[in-house]
């Protein structure tokens, strides 16, 4: 992929004489021809029999559409990705809308930064071929027969509306998607379309849903980088990371703050405006810690001269501090680092 995350991994599944493909993959030419050479010999010269996404995000959708038409195969998704993914194409021949441009003015954004974004918008559909037409809707608990094997359903949402993890019990196997990464966190934002949305809460309840439902003996697959071991300890790693980043945030609202304002209490790396991508990942991350805040009663938002300020109330002096949290350990590759950086493309 043309990002700092330069890969997607995408995963194939035996299904009697043929495969079934879980993501695919961005529309690019490249990835298009990667796959017409792959197709054309074996495991993959025999018949695609189906396309899973597991959300809806460009890496893993763009050429679903592609797939799906040039096989003649269903494409398996929950269905507030495709619909989600729907109302963002639409997008494509519009103009950035006004409340869209106030979003980030109001984020502290100056207006070099806002006009980027106002040129740059709808160029994310370019990354899909046309959706299908048609779907099958992937729902939390639905058992697959893929081939040999039944694989469960796990949804998650907070990187996305309702993303699907796939469980093989047999095979002691988890296809994450992005819910669960082995080095890095992914992104949780929040967008001008939900700008009062709390996605920081549904990940939090999320970690503990897939915790309860998945064993920790599992081999996790996931959308970037290598597979690993070790689940039930990255769930619990990932948590913490991210108490951790509320709490600092929490002592940086003891006075009014900007959202651009508290990118050093939340991320590690600098956040330039410069960098349209990093600025707005960065800017739907900070907005779910404050929105996950403002709804926990521990943050109030107040707008002046077109400018959201955000801080502690007045009447809270109460800080949660990490320290009183569960040690999980921490590791050189990831630790504190899982969210103090701008790495997962969020497409």
């Amino acid at each position: 992929m043309p990002y700092r995350l330069d890969h997607i991994n995408v995963w194939i599944i035996e299904d009697g004489s043929g495969w079934a493909l879980v993501d695919t993959g961005l529309r690019t030419q490249e990835t298009m021809d990667i796959w017409a050479e792959m197709i054309a010999r074996p495991p993959l010269s025999g018949p695609l029999t189906r396309v899973l996404a597991t959300h809806s995000h460009a890496d893993h959708l763009g050429l679903a559409g592609w797939l799906t038409r040039k096989h003649g195969v269903e494409l398996w998704i929950s269905r507030r990705e495709y619909l989600m993914c729907r109302t963002l194409l639409s997008d494509r021949s519009n103009q950035a809308p006004a409340h869209a441009l106030q979003f980030y003015r109001q984020a502290g954004w100056g207006e070099e930064a806002v006009e980027r974004y106002r040129i740059r918008f709808g160029d994310v559909g370019a990354q899909f071929s046309p959706l299908p037409d048609s779907f099958r809707s992937m729902q939390d608990g639905m058992r697959l027969q893929i081939g040999r094997n039944e694989w469960e359903v796990v949804i998650g949402s907070g990187h996305s509306p309702e993303g699907a993890s796939l469980y093989c019990p047999a095979l002691k196997v988890l296809i994450s998607g992005d819910h669960i990464l082995p080095h890095i966190s992914s992104n949780v934002p929040v967008y001008h379309s939900e700008p009062e949305a709390n996605p920081l809460a549904e990940w939090f309840s999320s970690m503990e849903h897939m915790k309860r439902r998945i064993p920790d003996d599992v081999l996790v697959a996931p959308g970037h980088h290598d597979v690993f071991r070790g689940l039930h300890a990255r769930i619990d790693h990932l948590v913490r990371g991210q108490w951790q980043a509320l709490d600092r945030l929490r002592m940086l609202l003891a006075q009014p703050r900007r959202v651009v304002d508290v990118f050093g209490a939340l991320f590690r790396s600098l956040v330039s405006e410069a960098d349209p991508d990093q600025l707005w990942m960065a800017t739907g991350e900070a907005l779910a810690n404050l929105n996950y805040l403002i709804g926990a009663g521990e943050a109030v938002k107040v707008l002046r001269d077109g400018i959201a300020w955000y801080q502690r109330p007045r009447r809270s002096g109460h800080v949660q501090r990490a320290d009183r949290l569960t040690d999980v350990g921490s590791s050189t590759e990831c630790g504190l680092s899982d969210h103090n950086r701008i790495s997962v493309a969020l497409d």
